[in-house]
């Protein structure tokens, strides 16, 4: 039903445009979705969602190495949290994408810019859900972990991490949806693949239905992404 309606606006939205625009047309849904079958049935756009996919990850993945421990010690250290906590906050309401001259400048064009946009955009719901997850663990917790004679590092990784799973991957949820939107301006900076390349390159050739149909495939790919998220914090919850 809901995607009925989405057809339903697209089409309405295309035929107004049409009037005043006539190269609109080629954004409506059938010549869209005639374009993303064509893709589909390619080669090169499955290169180019792989290279995409590839960056998610490793950005992910670099936002979870940092995001995590700094979580666990701004929610274990009272100091360690008003002194950072400020910093935190202010960097987190910078848009990654402002670091964008920055990043190239410093990285050069290429992937490495992109894996410090997207980390940069993930490090934060990652470190502020750990954060909370660390704040709601069960004080017993940890005193039964200190009458056992447990050295910090095993406190941390047998109570802590275990205890916050869960509100690590909401984190992680979260970050993914962040930096799938933060990706397609990140492809941007150089890179000669991936789907922000892709956009851009269907606008120099003026294929406006592929333009169209590889947003169209941006936002099946985040729906899956998101929902693979969900399944596992949902996974993790009732295991």
């Amino acid at each position: 039903m809901g995607l009925l309606l989405i057809l339903g606006l697209w089409s309405i939205g295309s035929m107004l445009l049409m009037r005043r625009t006539p190269v609109a047309a080629a954004f409506a849904p059938m010549p869209s979705l005639t374009a993303l079958w064509q893709l589909l049935t390619g080669a090169d756009i499955w290169l180019h969602t792989v290279l995409s996919l590839q960056r998610v990850g490793v950005g992910l993945l670099l936002g979870i190495v940092f995001g995590v421990p700094l979580g666990i010690l701004t929610g274990l250290s009272r100091g360690f949290s008003q002194a950072s906590t400020p910093v935190f906050q202010f960097l987190r309401m910078i848009s990654p994408l402002s670091w964008m001259p920055i990043a190239v400048m410093v990285l050069g064009v290429g992937d490495a810019p992109v894996y410090f946009l997207l980390a940069f955009a993930a490090v934060w719901p990652i470190l502020l859900s750990t954060a909370a997850g660390v704040a709601q663990i069960d004080k017993n917790w940890l005193l039964l972990a200190r009458s056992l004679s447990a050295t910090r590092r095993e406190t941390v990784l047998r109570v802590i991490v275990p205890g916050i799973t869960a509100h690590i991957l909401t984190g992680v949820r979260l970050a993914i949806g962040i930096i799938w939107i933060v990706l397609v301006p990140a492809e941007m900076l150089g890179v000669s693949a991936g789907l922000g390349y892709f956009i851009l390159d269907t606008r120099d050739r003026l294929a406006y239905s592929e333009l169209m149909a590889v947003i169209v495939l941006i936002g099946a790919l985040g729906y899956l992404l998101d929902h693979l998220a969900r399944w596992l914090h949902a996974r993790w919850l009732h295991a």
